[in-house]
């Protein structure tokens, strides 16, 4: 199969699609691996890596997409790139379709490719295989960046998140007990903060309660909850995720203004579209902004600024996804592999991600 690696375009995105070890596996199979120019090296990867592993480095993105069957990516395609794409490709990358603008969508539509999106590819007990790892780092990255924000020189309140003797922790509030949720309570614990973590599924409560033996405050995340928790939080981490579909927005308008000036709001699921109402997309040359008196940072790619480690750690989860690929082609792929299956947003000018047709339909 021809196999395509361009460099990634999306503001402040430094992960790339496979490493040059990936690409040695791959030529090894008998695949061809063309590698655009200066690809991997954001994240430590100079393209003699991937010339010696067997791949080809190219001098433009649109020589990747022309010979390209199969495109292996980290972000979503820009708008400058659509027009690159062949029909009845295959590109595979962290799509979050659902909050990316429908024209996009409808342009993706007419060139009749298959989108795979790494979020979505599920098993049978309900697993994000793929997603999982960079949900962690962006769990485990939570308190570095809202320690930042906190200090005086980044606008917060001049706290340190593990207070000292006679002053206490700061109340970190974390919406959502999922993989990012309990990675950022386990690294702000870490810390010395006082952490809350919400959801509205007990047995996930029951499992955050035993896993920090007590440690962890647990509460059902009915709304007067949310308001009261954020009310009292210093950092509130927004870390909603539903699959395939727009996050639902817990904190209002109403809730951020009632929390304390120079707070700190990382809303992790802003790449779903963000559960703060007062949340808008940002990027890492440009990470926060003020609203309500409170400073929010919105970064859809968190993980993107610890590229060599977040490519790392996607592509052990990707890996047997991207070989059968590779191996079987797209269609007998997908027909092999339910978890690869569900991770179908498009597929031959078809919308295959029901909350996504559901959002395209009401728009």
């Amino acid at each position: 199969m021809e196999i395509g690696i361009p460099l990634e375009r999306q503001d402040s995105e430094y992960r790339v699609g496979v490493t040059p070890k990936a690409v040695g596996l791959l030529t090894q199979a008998g695949h061809r691996c063309y590698i655009e120019q200066g690809a991997g090296r954001a994240a430590g990867f100079e393209d003699v890596e991937y010339e010696r592993a067997g791949g080809r480095i190219v001098y433009g993105a649109q020589e990747v997409y022309q010979r390209a069957d199969l495109v292996l990516k980290i972000g979503s395609l820009t708008s400058s790139e659509i027009g690159l794409v062949r029909e009845e490709q295959t590109i595979c990358a962290l799509w979050h379709l659902a909050a990316r603008p429908r024209e996009l969508v409808a342009a993706l539509l007419e060139k009749r490719i298959t989108a795979i999106a790494y979020e979505m590819i599920q098993t049978d007990d309900g697993d994000l295989p793929v997603l999982r790892p960079l949900s962690e780092i962006a769990g485990r990255m939570a308190p570095q960046i809202a320690a930042r924000w906190l200090q005086n020189d980044g606008g917060g309140r001049g706290v340190l998140i593990s207070g000292l003797a006679g002053h206490p922790p700061v109340n970190v509030c974390i919406l959502g007990a999922g993989v990012v949720g309990i990675s950022a309570a386990r690294a702000f614990l870490g810390l010395g903060a006082r952490v809350t973590v919400l959801d509205q599924n007990l047995t996930r409560l029951r499992y955050v309660d035993e896993r920090f033996q007590g440690r962890v405050s647990t509460m059902v995340s009915y709304d007067f909850n949310i308001a009261g928790a954020v009310k009292r939080a210093y950092v509130l981490v927004g870390a909603v995720l539903v699959p395939g579909e727009r996050a639902p927005v817990l904190v209002t308008r109403e809730m951020v203004r009632s929390m304390r000036p120079r707070s700190v709001i990382l809303d992790i699921s802003i790449d779903q579209g963000g559960c703060v109402e007062t949340s808008r997309p940002m990027t890492h040359r440009d990470p926060v902004f003020i609203e309500e008196g409170v400073i929010h940072y919105c970064v859809p790619n968190m993980p993107g600024i610890v590229a060599r480690t977040a490519t790392h750690a996607y592509l052990n989860a990707a890996w047997p996804y991207i070989q059968r690929l590779a191996r079987m082609g797209t269609e007998a792929a997908i027909e092999a592999d339910p978890a690869l299956g569900r991770g179908v947003a498009l597929h031959n000018g078809q919308i295959y991600s029901g909350p996504l047709a559901a959002l395209v339909e009401g728009a």
